[in-house]
Protein backbone atom coordinates (compact mmCIF):
# COMPACT_ATOMS: atom_id res chain seq x y z
CA UNK A 1 0.00 0.00 0.00
CA UNK A 2 1.24 3.39 -0.27
CA UNK A 3 1.81 5.92 2.08
CA UNK A 4 -1.27 6.28 4.22
CA UNK A 5 -3.47 3.92 2.84
CA UNK A 6 -4.09 0.27 3.89
CA UNK A 7 -1.29 -0.51 6.50
CA UNK A 8 1.17 1.40 5.74
CA UNK A 9 1.83 4.47 7.91
CA UNK A 10 2.32 7.97 6.76
CA UNK A 11 4.38 10.62 7.90
CA UNK A 12 4.48 14.89 7.08
CA UNK A 13 5.73 16.29 4.83
CA UNK A 14 4.22 14.69 1.69
CA UNK A 15 6.34 14.92 -1.72
CA UNK A 16 6.16 12.40 -5.04
CA UNK A 17 9.79 12.17 -4.39
CA UNK A 18 9.00 10.81 -1.03
CA UNK A 19 6.87 8.04 -2.50
CA UNK A 20 9.52 7.07 -5.43
CA UNK A 21 11.90 6.59 -2.22
CA UNK A 22 8.95 4.11 -0.68
CA UNK A 23 9.47 2.30 -3.77
CA UNK A 24 12.86 2.12 -4.28
CA UNK A 25 12.75 0.47 -0.39
CA UNK A 26 10.48 -1.82 -1.82
CA UNK A 27 12.51 -3.03 -4.72
CA UNK A 28 15.41 -3.06 -2.31
CA UNK A 29 13.55 -5.53 -0.21
CA UNK A 30 12.25 -7.63 -3.08
CA UNK A 31 16.01 -8.46 -4.21
CA UNK A 32 16.76 -5.12 -6.43
CA UNK A 33 15.07 -5.00 -9.79
CA UNK A 34 11.30 -5.33 -10.05
CA UNK A 35 8.35 -5.12 -12.45
CA UNK A 36 6.22 -2.54 -11.31
CA UNK A 37 2.40 -2.46 -12.13
CA UNK A 38 0.66 0.76 -11.17
CA UNK A 39 -3.01 1.28 -10.89
CA UNK A 40 -4.86 4.77 -11.63
CA UNK A 41 -2.73 7.24 -9.06
CA UNK A 42 -0.49 4.14 -8.91
CA UNK A 43 0.07 4.25 -12.35
CA UNK A 44 1.23 8.30 -12.33
CA UNK A 45 3.64 6.84 -9.44
CA UNK A 46 5.22 3.82 -11.30
CA UNK A 47 5.49 6.38 -13.99
CA UNK A 48 7.44 8.62 -11.51
CA UNK A 49 9.69 6.01 -10.38
CA UNK A 50 10.71 4.81 -13.24
CA UNK A 51 11.18 8.13 -14.55
CA UNK A 52 13.73 8.49 -11.65
CA UNK A 53 15.81 5.49 -12.50
CA UNK A 54 14.53 3.43 -10.47
CA UNK A 55 15.50 -0.45 -10.96
CA UNK A 56 12.42 -1.54 -12.78
CA UNK A 57 12.92 -4.12 -15.48
CA UNK A 58 9.37 -4.01 -17.04
CA UNK A 59 6.40 -1.29 -16.21
CA UNK A 60 2.50 -1.87 -16.89
CA UNK A 61 0.19 0.83 -15.76
CA UNK A 62 -3.28 0.45 -16.15
CA UNK A 63 -5.94 3.41 -15.96
CA UNK A 64 -3.78 6.31 -15.64
CA UNK A 65 -6.70 9.05 -15.26
CA UNK A 66 -5.15 11.62 -17.28
CA UNK A 67 -7.76 14.65 -18.66
CA UNK A 68 -6.02 15.63 -22.33
CA UNK A 69 -9.46 16.77 -24.44
CA UNK A 70 -12.76 17.78 -23.65
CA UNK A 71 -14.19 14.35 -23.66
CA UNK A 72 -14.70 15.13 -19.90
CA UNK A 73 -14.88 18.56 -17.70
CA UNK A 74 -11.37 19.43 -16.49
CA UNK A 75 -10.64 19.02 -12.60
CA UNK A 76 -11.21 22.38 -11.07
CA UNK A 77 -7.89 24.34 -10.73
CA UNK A 78 -8.96 25.41 -7.19
CA UNK A 79 -9.18 21.52 -6.25
CA UNK A 80 -6.12 20.71 -4.30
CA UNK A 81 -6.50 23.67 -1.80
CA UNK A 82 -10.43 22.64 -0.97
CA UNK A 83 -8.87 18.76 -0.75
CA UNK A 84 -6.14 20.45 1.28
CA UNK A 85 -8.60 22.89 3.41
CA UNK A 86 -10.98 20.19 4.41
CA UNK A 87 -8.43 17.55 5.65
CA UNK A 88 -6.96 20.73 7.60
CA UNK A 89 -10.05 21.60 9.08
CA UNK A 90 -10.97 18.00 10.05
CA UNK A 91 -13.50 17.30 7.38
CA UNK A 92 -12.54 14.34 5.90
CA UNK A 93 -15.86 13.45 4.23
CA UNK A 94 -15.46 16.72 2.30
CA UNK A 95 -12.38 15.97 1.32
CA UNK A 96 -13.67 12.14 -0.09
CA UNK A 97 -17.44 13.78 -1.85
CA UNK A 98 -14.88 16.43 -3.52
CA UNK A 99 -12.90 13.89 -4.25
CA UNK A 100 -15.47 11.44 -5.88
CA UNK A 101 -17.58 14.27 -7.74
CA UNK A 102 -14.96 16.67 -9.07
CA UNK A 103 -11.62 13.85 -9.23
CA UNK A 104 -13.38 10.78 -10.86
CA UNK A 105 -16.91 11.93 -11.51
CA UNK A 106 -18.88 9.86 -9.76
CA UNK A 107 -22.75 10.20 -10.34
CA UNK A 108 -24.61 12.70 -7.69
CA UNK A 109 -26.53 10.13 -6.48
CA UNK A 110 -23.65 7.69 -5.79
CA UNK A 111 -21.97 10.10 -4.06
CA UNK A 112 -24.59 11.01 -1.85
CA UNK A 113 -25.19 7.60 -0.67
CA UNK A 114 -21.59 6.94 -0.03
CA UNK A 115 -21.60 8.34 3.97
CA UNK A 116 -24.36 4.96 4.35
CA UNK A 117 -22.05 2.24 3.04
CA UNK A 118 -20.04 0.05 4.88
CA UNK A 119 -17.34 1.32 3.12
CA UNK A 120 -17.34 5.02 3.92
CA UNK A 121 -15.39 4.85 7.68
CA UNK A 122 -12.18 3.61 5.41
CA UNK A 123 -12.31 5.96 3.03
CA UNK A 124 -12.36 8.91 5.23
CA UNK A 125 -9.41 7.10 7.21
CA UNK A 126 -7.86 7.79 3.74
CA UNK A 127 -8.59 11.13 2.92
CA UNK A 128 -5.59 12.82 4.06
CA UNK A 129 -4.05 11.13 1.08
CA UNK A 130 -6.07 12.44 -1.33
CA UNK A 131 -3.86 15.32 -1.53
CA UNK A 132 -0.86 13.29 -2.77
CA UNK A 133 -2.58 11.96 -5.71
CA UNK A 134 -3.66 15.32 -6.32
CA UNK A 135 0.26 16.27 -6.58
CA UNK A 136 0.99 13.65 -8.86
CA UNK A 137 -1.61 14.93 -11.08
CA UNK A 138 -0.73 18.53 -11.04
CA UNK A 139 -1.15 20.04 -14.38
CA UNK A 140 -2.70 16.77 -15.75
CA UNK A 141 -6.09 16.75 -15.51
CA UNK A 142 -6.91 20.56 -17.25
CA UNK A 143 -7.94 19.47 -20.63
CA UNK A 144 -4.98 19.93 -22.40
CA UNK A 145 -2.47 17.75 -24.06
CA UNK A 146 0.33 16.01 -22.08
CA UNK A 147 3.40 18.46 -21.60
CA UNK A 148 6.06 17.78 -23.86
CA UNK A 149 8.69 15.75 -22.77
CA UNK A 150 7.48 14.65 -19.12
CA UNK A 151 8.27 10.91 -19.19
CA UNK A 152 11.11 11.31 -21.51
CA UNK A 153 13.22 9.49 -18.83
CA UNK A 154 11.34 6.55 -18.46
CA UNK A 155 13.73 3.72 -20.12
CA UNK A 156 11.69 0.58 -19.28
CA UNK A 157 9.48 -1.19 -21.59
CA UNK A 158 6.16 -0.52 -20.80
CA UNK A 159 2.64 -1.34 -21.54
CA UNK A 160 -0.15 0.94 -20.95
CA UNK A 161 -3.40 -0.09 -20.74
CA UNK A 162 -7.25 0.72 -20.18
CA UNK A 163 -9.93 -1.52 -20.03
CA UNK A 164 -12.96 -2.57 -22.32
CA UNK A 165 -15.33 -0.59 -20.34
CA UNK A 166 -13.13 2.69 -19.99
CA UNK A 167 -14.54 6.09 -20.82
CA UNK A 168 -13.55 7.89 -23.55
CA UNK A 169 -11.73 10.15 -21.24
CA UNK A 170 -9.75 7.67 -20.15
CA UNK A 171 -8.86 5.83 -23.32
CA UNK A 172 -7.63 9.23 -24.50
CA UNK A 173 -5.75 10.10 -21.71
CA UNK A 174 -4.09 5.95 -22.19
CA UNK A 175 -3.55 6.51 -25.67
CA UNK A 176 -1.78 10.15 -25.50
CA UNK A 177 0.89 8.73 -22.12
CA UNK A 178 1.26 5.64 -24.89
CA UNK A 179 2.48 7.91 -27.33
CA UNK A 180 4.47 10.33 -24.58
CA UNK A 181 6.08 7.27 -22.75
CA UNK A 182 9.14 5.81 -24.91
CA UNK A 183 9.28 2.05 -25.35
CA UNK A 184 5.25 1.68 -24.62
Amino acid sequence: DRRGRGESGDTEPFSVAREVEDIAALIKEAGGTAHVYGISSGAALALEAAKAGLPITKLAVYEFPLVVDDTRPPVPADYPERLEKAIATGKPGTAIKTFMREGVRVPAPVVFMMPFTPAWPKLKKVAPTLRYDAALFDGLHDGTPLPEGRWAGVSVPTLVMDGGKSPAWIRNGVAALAKAVPGA
